[in-house]
């Protein structure tokens, strides 16, 4: 029953014709949506523990980080780094901590809403060494195009806060998307391409591999 998982299916056989239209008007605008409080004391807290850490440190956010799996991966392969795992369940983060046995000493787990979260580092000038978005939701009705990061009006914001910047998916329309909203953005060329995980990072990885999806991604060098 694991390896059941079905391939997105949309109206869209291409790249939406309203998307650059769309990133156009966030562009000029802005997002000014007021932050949450408590978006603002997570944020505050995290910030004060990575302070403590080493706020020199190298810092990689991991966007949308479920159980934190993905995270953890992250924490042992660059232990000279600093990892701040985001994501908005509480029950979703404490069912990862539940399952390590052996905590990285560089990973924080935040309970916050990454629209939020990316707003107030990019208020706080910071600027990431990594930030993966791994297997966002692909939101692939046509009329939801604006619930996919690439057309939502915090897109800028994701940009701002720069590093090497990784999003994987197994629809690779949406990273056809993401990569002409990043080049209309920035003027960085991206481009979507083969990822072959040797193992998976997240549990949605696992289950599209099981499935025998084919497996993409989009990395562009924001600095």
């Amino acid at each position: 029953m694991y390896a059941n998982s079905r391939l997105p299916v949309s109206t869209q056989s291409g790249i939406h014709p309203g998307l650059p239209e769309l990133l156009d008007r966030h562009a000029r605008a802005g997002f000014r949506k007021p932050i949450a409080g408590y978006n603002r004391a997570a944020f505050a807290e995290s910030w004060e523990r990575y302070r403590r850490a080493g706020a020199d440190t190298p810092l990689i956010l991991d966007s949308c980080c479920g159980v934190g799996e993905s995270s953890v991966v992250l924490a042992r392969e660059f232990p000279q780094h600093y990892v701040i795992g985001v994501d908005q369940s509480a029950s979703r983060l404490a069912r990862g901590r539940r399952g390590v046995a052996h905590w990285p000493p560089n990973l924080d787990l935040v309970r916050a809403d990454v629209v939020d979260y990316w707003r107030l580092l990019h208020a706080a000038d910071v600027r990431l060494a990594r930030h993966y978005l791994l297997y966002p939701n692909p939101w692939p009705k046509s009329t939801h195009l604006g619930r996919r990061w690439h057309g939502h009006a915090v897109f800028p914001s994701l940009l701002a806060l720069g590093g090497l910047l990784e999003c994987r998916s197994n629809w690779p329309l949406y990273l056809a998307e993401f990569c002409l909203a990043v080049h209309r953005m920035t003027g960085r060329a991206a481009a979507c391409e083969a990822c072959l995980p040797a193992s998976p990072m997240t549990p949605f990885e696992r289950k599209y591999q099981a499935s025998g999806h084919a497996l993409w991604r989009c990395r562009v060098d924001l600095d």
